[in-house]
């Protein structure tokens, strides 16, 4: 596996090197290469957008939103000058409500449902208004919950993504201990790792993280990796129960020789270190960029390179626009940031130099026949001095150890509630079957299954999905567009 941080690489020391060097921009552009993706809405302007709502009382934007906020009611919350009302509304449903406010597709979420996109085009911009309103709470410093009295119960949170977050949020909250433990040296998983610098300015996950903590009862033990620093066994035995929130720490392969090179890298593994750097001058950064894959990270590590200062770079993907993972904003970004998107090429074969590194990637067009994708032998070639490999991610089992935990197409298996197949272990996040990789799904996954943990541990019976709904409705109620059927215990809110 290729590593970011090979310097070493220069075109000057031979024709026969890729060129790769750090340094491309001016020093004085790396201050603001990574301004601000979507900057904050003033509070004029978040006034003007708000009154743009319908506050449809069946709201198709709540139904489209994994986490089920209820957005007409944040944005009369706005409306109403009330923007820290409206990120309690929000965060109760979504704690890491700033963050998705930055990162989720909203294109292809709540905005794509929303009434105004289907009759003008031209949707309520509800990513921004919820920006508005968690980072007016958040700027407030004060944590907006409080937590319930003590339960004496412990619970183990294997990773502090979103997915382990959420939940440990949620649990504290209940009144539980929680003691997360964190594989890398920071919090947030993706969040802090793996979302483009564009879309996360000014430390925001860090912040974020902070702002999560302060419900207190939530310890985090970095450096502590499951199967190498702690196993399943130990934490099953030391608490009452164990939420698994590891994500997809793989990495999908080319399956071609070659991709050894130095220069094939893994995309997420270039955005971590790109997130983490001091000094983004110091970053190796080709001249000639090809990137594999049609998803959100094939996407952000094009657009990236290309702001650091790589002249050509290629997405090239197997199938056609249409079919891609990332939505058609995301892909027209990264075509105004001067990216080249060949559709219906796949990778074929890699030319490398006499020194092992790879000068040309070759790839077959491609074309769907029966519903098959195939080859057609035809070939193309493009001069590569590095290439990103973003085909995805893949769950490790080997960590799991022989606890029992039950897989389903090489991921964790877990029912509705997100338990998994051994009592007193739940799953959520990226690392379950059907994982989505979005955050808020993760978040959503996390919520869920805190809430069935709690319902365990207290002895409270299971929800039943929509069951709250049936009865406000046979008694001739509203739910004031509240979809809140895994029926929580109330949320307490701090003073």
């Amino acid at each position: 596996m290729g590593s970011a941080d090979n310097t070493s690489i220069r075109a000057e020391n031979s024709p026969n090197q890729p060129d790769i060097k750090s340094a491309r921009l001016d020093m004085s552009a790396y201050a603001d290469v990574f301004d601000d993706l979507h900057p904050p809405l003033t509070h004029h302007e978040a006034i003007v957008e708000a009154d743009r709502c319908y506050f449809c009382h069946d709201a198709p934007c709540m139904t489209a939103c994994p986490t089920s906020i209820d957005i007409p009611l944040f944005i009369r919350q706005i409306s109403a000058e009330n923007p820290k009302g409206a990120a309690k509304t929000i965060l109760s449903e979504n704690i890491l409500g700033g963050m998705c406010a930055r990162v989720c597709p909203t294109e292809t979420l709540c905005e794509e449902a929303c009434v105004r996109e289907t009759a003008e085009g031209k949707p309520v911009k509800i990513g921004l208004l919820q920006r508005f309103a968690t980072d007016e709470l958040m700027e407030d410093g004060k944590h907006p919950f409080k937590r319930a009295a003590s339960t004496g119960k412990s619970i183990a949170v294997v990773g502090a993504g979103p997915a382990g977050l959420s939940a440990a949020h949620r649990l504290a909250m209940h009144g539980h201990e929680v003691s997360i433990f964190e594989a890398r040296p920071k919090g947030g998983g993706l969040n802090e790792y793996g979302i483009a610098a564009y879309k996360t300015v000014d430390d925001f996950a860090a912040r974020e993280l902070e702002f999560v903590l302060k419900i207190g009862g939530i310890n985090i033990n970095y450096n502590k990796a499951l199967g190498r620093d702690i196993s399943l066994d130990s934490l099953k035995s030391g608490y009452d129960a164990t939420f698994l929130g590891m994500g997809l720490p793989g990495v999908n392969g080319l399956g071609l020789d070659g991709e050894d090179a130095s220069n094939v890298m893994d995309a997420v593994d270039y955005i971590g270190q790109l997130r983490q750097a001091k000094d983004l001058s110091k970053l190796p950064v080709g001249r000639n960029v090809v990137v594999i894959g049609g998803g959100m990270t094939a996407i952000d590590i094009a657009i990236q390179i290309k702001l650091l200062g790589a002249e050509n770079v290629t997405i090239a993907y197997r199938r056609g626009q249409e079919h891609m993972n990332a939505s058609a904003y995301e892909q027209e970004l990264a075509q105004v940031h001067g990216v080249n998107i060949r559709h219906w090429v796949q990778p074929s074969s890699l030319t490398r130099n006499a020194d092992g590194t790879v000068s040309h990637m070759v790839l077959e067009y491609t074309t769907q026949k029966d519903g098959k994708l195939t080859g057609t032998g035809e070939t193309i070639t493009l001069k590569a001095d590095q290439v990103f490999k973003a085909i995805g991610q893949n769950f490790l089992a080997e960590p799991l150890g022989k606890t029992g935990v039950a897989l389903a197409k090489g991921r964790i298996k877990v029912d509705e509630h997100r338990r998994t197949s051994v009592e007193s272990i739940w799953a959520g996040g990226d690392c379950v079957e059907g994982g989505e990789d979005l955050t808020v799904a993760s978040v959503e996954d996390g919520k869920v299954a805190a809430e069935s943990i709690h319902r365990a541990l207290m002895n409270l019976p299971d929800a039943v999905a929509g069951f709250a709904d049936a009865v406000l409705s046979a008694q001739g109620g509203a739910n004031n567009g509240q979809r809140n059927i895994q029926g929580p215990a109330p949320i307490e809110w701090a003073r």
